[in-house]
């Protein structure tokens, strides 16, 4: 990377965690994505989730349709695991490159995760397949027990789930996706290599206070939900330092502003149009823009087995505020964009 007091020059970044949906919402927000990401992985939560490889190939048509030509841009797909997930089916999906990794989400842990997997054994036989064919498992990590405190979730899955997971299939390649407490971090660093974490800009930048600040901020509202303080220091602290273990996974996850304002709002932050600009004054304000490139550049590519993005990415800072729009405007009503609390000073050049 270089580096000086108002430009830094890096690897051109990826975004290992992304919802862009489907249809005129795609069209609409993926290019929020593919102006600053040369790669991402596509989430499978759709209406209809994509559970099969011909789900995924399918999407992957979709997807890649709706990106200008001129744009060098590669969707990599997930499977959405299921108790019915056909063991062979993935691995040739895996095989064939039509999909990059399987995402597991515990039902009813997040949007449109009703199909999810109930009973974590029952899976165990996939897993197993996967272990050896050296398929990446994506985890949402959270358990979904009503008697479970919302905000304790995420710690009792690393107990009750993730350990005995990893000590039936230790050589798993895992990515605990959106780690928001302390004791992920302190989980992720005594382990081992097979292990790694996505970090949102969201969790980095904000703590639970923000949702109730003057009443009820739905815009706010993600699952996992924004954490105590001391949580969200943790991720601080490992991303400022630039610890291998830990990459850029934004989870935009665009909604309506219909369906965040109701009395069901939908959880999911849209972060995508502005998460360069963002996290680079996160990391200018912590002192730390030399770590700026491990963690949305390299670190990801280097867990996935991946070259690095040959194209670069420059950032200038300016002398004055930039401006960013709260809305983006789509044939389907308009979409809230995040808004981190902070003022922004840097921007992509060109």
């Amino acid at each position: 990377m270089k580096n000086s007091p108002n430009q830094i020059v890096i690897t051109k970044p990826d975004d290992w965690h992304l919802h862009i949906r489907d249809g005129e919402i795609m069209k609409a927000v993926l290019p929020a994505s593919y102006r600053w990401a040369r790669r991402a992985i596509i989430m499978p939560n759709l209406l209809s989730p994509v559970v099969t490889c011909e789900d995924a190939r399918s999407y992957l048509s979709r997807i890649k349709a709706c990106i200008e030509k001129t744009v060098d841009f590669e969707p990599m797909l997930t499977l959405y695991l299921t108790e019915e997930t056909k063991a062979e089916d993935l691995v040739l999906g895996f095989r064939e490159k039509i999909i990059k990794a399987v995402k597991l989400y515990p039902a009813g842990a997040t949007t449109n995760s009703h199909n999810g997997v109930k009973n974590i054994t029952k899976i165990y036989p996939i897993l197993a397949a996967m272990s050896e064919e050296g398929i990446p498992l994506l985890i949402h990590g959270e358990v979904t027990d009503p008697y479970v405190d919302v905000f304790d979730r995420e710690a009792v899955f690393i107990d009750k789930i993730l350990v005995p997971m990893r000590v039936e299939y230790p050589e798993l390649n895992i990515v605990m996706e959106h780690i928001t407490t302390k004791q992920s971090v302190d989980y992720i660093l005594g382990e081992n290599s097979n292990l790694a974490a996505t970090i949102t800009p969201h969790h980095l930048i904000l703590n639970r206070n923000v949702i109730f600040e003057g009443g009820i901020r739905p815009h706010y509202y993600c699952l996992p939900v924004l954490k105590r303080e001391i949580h969200r220091q943790a991720l601080v602290d490992v991303v400022t330092k630039g610890h291998k273990k830990f990459f850029l996974g934004t989870d935009s996850a665009p909604h309506i502003d219909d369906a965040k304002i109701d009395k069901c709002g939908c959880a999911g932050i849209f972060n995508s149009p502005f998460t360069m600009e963002i996290l680079a004054q996160f990391f200018d304000n912590h002192n730390a823009l030399e770590n700026l490139e491990n963690f949305t550049s390299l670190n990801g590519a280097e867990f996935y087995k991946l070259p690095y993005n040959k194209e670069k990415l420059s950032l200038i800072k300016s002398d004055e505020m930039i401006h960013m729009p709260e809305v983006l405007e789509t044939k389907k009503g308009p979409i809230t964009i995040f808004n981190p609390n902070m003022q922004i000073f840097w921007q992509i050049e060109n």
